[in-house]
C-alpha cells in the first residue's frame, strides 16, 4: 500500500496497514509528522496555555501569580514541542511500524501507481490512500499579495510577537490565536463578518468567547471585513468596510482552508483539483473505480479535524488491510472499518478562554423530534473551581428515541466534560439509563445531573 501523506492521519493509515501485514510507503514532502505536529494543532495549543493558566490562576485568591507571561519562555516551549521542525523522530517511528518512510511529493499518475517528484515510480498491489490534509483559503482582497500576510503556519510559528495584529476571519484559528497573541502582549485587532465569531456554534457559544476575548484585551471589529490593504511606513494598513482604518506590523488571514489535492495528479482520474475528494464511509473514493483508491482527514472534507481525521484512518487502513487478506470490508454502521461518527458525533474544542466544547448537533433540526436544554453551568464544582465562574451547557435530545444528538458546553475547562458526552451520543445512551450515571461531588461534571432535572428526569 501507498499513503501519500505523512501528517498524523496518513501515519495511523500506514500503522494500521502494517499492523494489518502489508508492507507500506509513507511519501511526504514536507515534514513527518504533518501540519498537526509542526504548525497547527500541537504549538497553537502551547501558545495558548500559558495565558490560559494565568487567567485561570487569577481567579482562585491567594495564589502568587504575575500580570504577564513571558513571550520567551512560552515560544521556547512551543519549539520543545514541535522540535523546531525535526522530523526525525517521526521518521525513526516510521521505520519502527514497518513503515518505508519516502521523502518527495507524490502525485497519483495511473490505477495503483504514485510518481515521487516527476522520478521513482512507485505500484501498490492493494491500495493507494490520500491523506495530504488542507492548504488555506485565501480570499481575493486588493493588495493582499503585496504584504506578505501571515497564515496559520506563520502565526504559529513566530519567533516574536508583534506589536499590533490584525487577524482576520472569526473561525476556529481566527479566535485561538487572537487571544494567543494579545495574552503575549500584542495589540490585537480582531475582523469577522457576522455579530460574534464560531457561527456554526450556539449563539451563547459565540457570545462569551467574544467577551473573553475583550477581556484580553482585543479588540473585536464585528459586521466587519477588508476593503483592501496596503504597504504603508510603519506597517500594513488595513481598509475597514465602512470605512475606519487600522495600521498594524502584521496581518493573519484565517478564513478558512480546503482540501488539498493541488499537484496530487486527481485530474488523471476525472476528479477535480482543489474539490475534496469523496469518500464512503470504508474511505473509498467513491468516484474511481477499482477499490484501489481510499483517502482520509481533511481532504475528504468530512470532518477537518486531527482527531476524526484519524479516527477514518483506522477504518480505511483496517478495510484495506482486510480486502489484501481476502477478508470481507465491512460496511455496516458503527463497524470497524466504517467511520459511522462523522455524521453523527465529531467532537470539536476550541481553546480560547473561556473554551469551548461541541458534539453532535449545536441545535434543533428543522423537522425532528428535538428538544433543547440550556442551563447555567453552575454547581458547587464549578463554583471551587474559579471565583466568579461563568459557562453554559446545552444538550440537544432527540424526544422520540430519547438519546442525546448534541451537546455544547462553555467555560473555563470545560473540554474535559466532552468525551463524556461523546459517548452518550455514539452509544446512544437513553436518558433514563444515562440518569444513572452519577457525577462526582464537587466537580463540573455535577452539570450533567442538572442538565437531566431540567430535561425531566
Amino acid at each position: 500500500m501507498i499513503v501519500i501523506g505523512g501528517g498524523p492521519v496518513g501515519e495511523v493509515a500506514a500503522e494500521r496497514a502494517a499492523r494489518g501485514g502489508l508492507r507500506v510507503a509513507l511519501v511526504e514532502h514536507e515534514r513527518f509528522g504533518g501540519e498537526c505536529s509542526y504548525w497547527a494543532c500541537i504549538p497553537s495549543k502551547a501558545l495558548l496555555r500559558p495565558g490560559n493558566l494565568l487567567a485561570a490562576a487569577k481567579r482562585v485568591p491567594g495564589v502568587p501569580v504575575g500580570d504577564a507571561v513571558d513571550p520567551a519562555a512560552v515560544f521556547a516551549r512551543r519549539d520543545w514541542f514541535t522540535g523546531k521542525g525535526d522530523d526525525t523522530g517521526q521518521v525513526e517511528w516510521a521505520e519502527g511500524a514497518g513503515i518505508v518512510p519516502i521523502r518527495g511529493h507524490g502525485r497519483i499518475t495511473g490505477e495503483r501507481k504514485v510518481t515521487v517528484d516527476g522520478g521513482d515510480e512507485l505500484t501498490a498491489r492493494h491500495a493507494v490512500i490520500v491523506a495530504t490534509g488542507s492548504v488555506p483559503r485565501t480570499p481575493s482582497i486588493p493588495g493582499l499579495d503585496t504584504i506578505s500576510p501571515w497564515g496559520s503556519r506563520e502565526a504559529t510559528s513566530a519567533e516574536a510577537v508583534p506589536r499590533r495584529l490584525g487577524v482576520l476571519g472569526g473561525g476556529v484559528v481566527g479566535v485561538e490565536m487572537a487571544q494567543a497573541f494579545a495574552t503575549l502582549g500584542a495589540e490585537v485587532h480582531l475582523i469577522i463578518s457576522g455579530a460574534r465569531p464560531l457561527p456554526r456554534l450556539p449563539e451563547f457559544a459565540g457570545d462569551a468567547v467574544i467577551a473573553g476575548l475583550r477581556e484580553a484585551g482585543v479588540t473585536v471589529h464585528t459586521g466587519s471585513g477588508l476593503d483592501s490593504v496596503s504597504a504603508v511606513d510603519g506597517g500594513k494598513e488595513l481598509a475597514l468596510k465602512g470605512g475606519d482604518r487600522l495600521i498594524v506590523d502584521e496581518l493573519l488571514v484565517a478564513t478558512g482552508r480546503r482540501p488539498a489535492t493541488d499537484g496530487l495528479g486527481v485530474e488523471t482520474l476525472g476528479l477535480e483539483a482543489g474539490a475534496p475528494l469523496t469518500t464512503d464511509d470504508n474511505g473509498r473514493v467513491s468516484a474511481v473505480d477499482g477499490d484501489w483508491l481510499f483517502a482520509v482527514g481533511d481532504v475528504t472534507g468530512r470532518a477537518p479535524l486531527t482527531h476524526q481525521g484519524k479516527y477514518a484512518a483506522r477504518a480505511a487502513g483496517d478495510s484495506v488491510a482486510a480486502q489484501a487478506a481476502g477478508k470481507p470490508v465491512d460496511s455496516a454502521a458503527w463497524s470497524a472499518h466504517s467511520a459511522t461518527a462523522d455524521h453523527h458525533a465529531v467532537p470539536q474544542v476550541v481553546f480560547t478562554d473561556p473554551e469551548v466544547a461541541s458534539v453532535g448537533l449545536a441545535g434543533p433540526e428543522e423537522g425532528k423530534p428535538h428538544r433543547v436544554v440550556d442551563i447555567d453551568i453552575a454547581v458547587a464544582g464549578s463554583s471551587l473551581h474559579a471565583d466568579g465562574y461563568a459557562g453554559k451547557a446545552r444538550i440537544v435530545v432527540d424526544t422520540e428515541r430519547d438519546v442525546l444528538v448534541g451537546a455544547t458546553f462553555v467555560g473555563q475547562d470545560v473540554a474535559e466534560l466532552l468525551h463524556s458526552a461523546t459517548i452518550a451520543i455514539v452509544g446512544e445512551v437513553p436518558l433514563p439509563r444515562l440518569w444513572h450515571a452519577v457525577p462526582s461531588f464537587p466537580t463540573i461534571s455535577e452539570v450533567w445531573l442538572r442538565l437531566l432535572e431540567v430535561y425531566g428526569l
